[in-house]
């Protein structure tokens, strides 16, 4: 019989996991606790079942853990986590700190597929993608690292289902290496077993999940989740998107306004259009009056984020001056989008910007790894 990674399920998977080996399935929402809620790392800490069935399942199971090979940290305060997976690969992930905020920005799958020439994790190709749990170890690699530098926010949900809720991160951005919705299943689970009400309990509006457009798996992503949805647009119209993401020519622009016009979305949620701009080439006042009229069918159900581009070596494009940022939001603005951002580069000095991953250990000024121990 296979080992079982206890980690790797949510909770009905769990559920369905233990009873396929002859346990009861309430047996799942009690180690489902034990590990996500508790922090438990072993059975034996799992002190309301019984001793013969901790000895079974130390026998059979596993509760594997990740830890960051190194930590880089830039002036700003963001820090990008290099954490090695089982098999020897690794893969990066984001700690961005801004006010009262922690957002972590996760990483879905070593390298990518898509081919986005503006991405430097394109470089890479795809080596794999991630299993649910090295997904949602990043998370807990984040709370440790937090604990480790003394950050004293910690958020309590109240007792709830499962106990109180101690957890130092605000926000999850699922816009690292890799394409979440080409990595369905593991995003998913993932994405369940954050939210879950006993155990991390993240609240789903605080997770935000990007995607380039892969349009034919944004329905049902969202049937399955009830987080937010980002959609990588980069472009005016379709001769551009083509030209610097591949995927247009699968899913254009109008199948994706398509989609996002028939999702049910409910009170004020919305789904963000992410606009990388990229000086002289889709940043122009022209080509925001063009972009503003392509969006009104689904002006109502949408917000845009401005993303001045982040250079890295051998990069095929350059970040435009602010005035050209400032005045494209202008433009938009005043063509009737009612929600448009501008998200300023964190952590380009050390590579960890949106873009920018692609796992070189780059040198930053001053760089300085943040010493861990293990537990947190």
């Amino acid at each position: 019989m296979t080992t079982l990674n206890l980690k790797n399920f949510d909770r009905l998977g769990l559920r369905e996991a233990l009873v396929a080996r002859g346990l009861k399935s309430f047996r799942g929402d009690q180690i489902f606790r034990w590990i996500w809620r508790r922090g438990a790392s072993e059975v034996a800490e799992m002190t309301d079942l019984g001793k013969d069935l901790r000895a079974r399942l130390e026998a059979e199971t596993q509760i594997p853990r990740l830890d960051p090979s190194d930590v880089r940290t830039a002036r700003d305060g963001t820090s990008k986590l290099l954490v090695r997976l089982p098999d020897g690969r690794e893969v990066e992930s984001v700690l961005i700190p801004e006010g009262e905020r922690r957002t972590l920005c996760v990483s879905t799958q070593v390298g990518c597929a898509m081919g986005c020439t503006f991405c430097r994790t394109a470089t890479m190709g795809l080596l794999r993608s991630l299993e649910p749990w090295e997904i949602t170890e990043q998370v807990l690699i984040a709370e440790r690292i937090l604990v480790e530098r003394g950050d004293a926010r910690i958020l309590q949900l109240g007792r709830g289902e499962a106990g109180k809720v101690s957890r130092r991160l605000t926000n999850l951005v699922f816009m690292g290496m890799g394409e979440p919705l080409h990595n369905l299943e593991g995003t998913v689970t993932a994405c369940r077993i954050l939210t879950d009400p006993k155990g991390l309990a993240f609240p789903e509006s605080r997770i935000t999940v990007s995607t380039v457009g892969l349009a034919d798996r944004i329905a049902p992503f969202l049937e399955q989740t009830k987080v937010n949805l980002a959609i990588s647009l980069n472009a005016h119209d379709d001769e551009f998107r083509s030209k610097i993401m591949p995927v247009n020519r699968k899913f254009d622009m109008d199948e994706l306004l398509r989609v996002v016009r028939d999702l049910p979305l409910t009170g004020r949620r919305r789904v963000t259009f992410e606009y990388v701009l990229l000086a002289g080439e889709n940043d122009s006042p022209a080509q925001a009056r063009v972009l503003s009229r392509r969006l009104q069918s689904v002006e109502e159900k949408i917000k845009i984020n401005l993303i001045p581009y982040n250079p890295h070596e051998g990069a095929l494009f350059t970040r435009p001056a602010d005035q050209a940022i400032d005045t494209f939001q202008r433009v938009l603005l005043d063509n009737g989008i009612e929600k448009v951002m501008v998200r300023r580069p964190r952590g380009d000095s050390i590579l960890a910007a949106c873009g920018q991953l692609a796992l070189e250990k780059t040198k930053s000024t001053p760089p300085r790894s943040l010493p861990l121990t293990r537990g947190s």
